[in-house]
């Protein structure tokens, strides 16, 4: 599905551009084309895709699926629900403001988001082919609680309130359209016509406020991934001490991959002699706390929360990289 971006970053790099393919530049080039061109189509078409649904989405009955009396159950399945959509941590922002605008508390929400990213069944079999079945259920069974525990603390600490004014707003309308408000818009059918217009105003809408930001987070991404030299990152981290865990969170923080197109490089990392939990605590912070990402929720929560989610992270994933070294030789 997406070698089309990848063909097109080839034309552009390699032909249009004439930058040789061995370049430095070529690689950080190539990076960004693929990548802008590819978040700003998954952007458009699940953004349109979930205004759509919205449009015509009882949204009474998703938030009490989700949120209802039992708030550990939608932990749960925003967590599920993430782990099971092949999403990036990019194009998962629109759903952000889609379960946001439905009323559903930002710590569920947050579930989904945090999860998202880090698992999906592409990355799942590409794990248990070059890691086993041991390393690739515990792997999932980490993301899955990160997310949980997450969304958890986030509720905990009352996070709403740090959301950025459109947000919020829509948070506490999605709160209010129940009772006589769901059954009046109940008896409403919207027409095809009607979803479509709805759709397309909210796809401009939001496409108009992080257009700008995708290329300037990609655009740094892209500039790392291009010209760290060849083996750096074996050479520094790869005795196995104990800051290399939370260093390589930090050296992660500032390029993008996804979960699916990360798992190659951390079966290069692991090959050339990097322990198994720093490998996966710099693929983690690759993955979930990309430049990219936070440039994105920075335009739907203010710096407390997004200070907040991205300490959660770096925490987390540390914590997880020291528990796979220890159990690394049992694994």
């Amino acid at each position: 599905m997406f070698e089309v971006f990848t063909l097109l970053a080839d034309w552009l790099t390699y032909s249009i551009f004439q930058i040789a393919p061995d370049a430095k530049l070529g690689d950080a080039v190539h990076f960004f084309i693929e990548d802008v061109s590819k978040i700003y189509v998954l952007l458009a078409v699940m953004i349109y895709a979930i205004a759509l649904v919205r449009a015509s989405l009882n949204v009474e009955r998703v938030r009490d699926f989700l949120a209802g009396k039992r708030r550990g159950v939608g932990y749960v399945l925003g967590a599920g629900f993430g782990a099971i959509t092949p999403f990036c941590s990019c194009s998962s922002i629109p759903i952000f403001l889609g379960f946001t605008s439905a009323g559903i508390p930002v710590g569920m929400t947050m579930a989904f988001l945090l999860t998202s990213p880090l698992i999906n069944e592409v990355a799942v079999l590409l794990l248990m082919s070059l890691l086993g079945w041991k390393f690739t259920l515990i792997y999932v069974v980490i993301g899955m609680t990160v997310g949980i525990l997450g969304g958890l603390f986030l509720d905990a600490i009352k996070a709403e309130r740090w959301l950025q004014s459109f947000a919020a707003k829509a948070l506490d309308n999605g709160r209010k359209q129940g009772g006589e408000v769901v059954a009046e818009s109940e008896s409403v059918v919207m027409t095809f016509s009607d979803r479509h217009r709805f759709a397309k105003s909210e796809t401009i809408d939001i496409f108009s406020r992080v257009w700008k930001w995708v290329i300037i987070g990609v655009g740094l991404g892209a500039a790392l991934h291009g010209f760290v030299p060849d083996g750096w990152i074996e050479l520094h981290l790869g005795d196995g001490q104990w800051w290399s865990v939370p260093a390589a969170v930090l050296l992660g923080i500032p390029l993008y991959s996804n979960a699916t197109g990360v798992i190659p490089i951390m079966e290069s990392l692991i090959i050339n002699g990097l322990p198994i939990g720093t490998t996966l605590a710099f693929c983690m912070s690759t993955v979930a706390v990309s430049f990219p990402e936070f440039i994105l929720l920075k335009q739907v929560m203010q710096w407390r929360l997004l200070v907040t989610v991205f300490l959660m992270l770096l925490v987390s994933f540390t914590l997880v990289g020291w528990l796979f070294n220890c159990l690394s030789s049992f694994i």
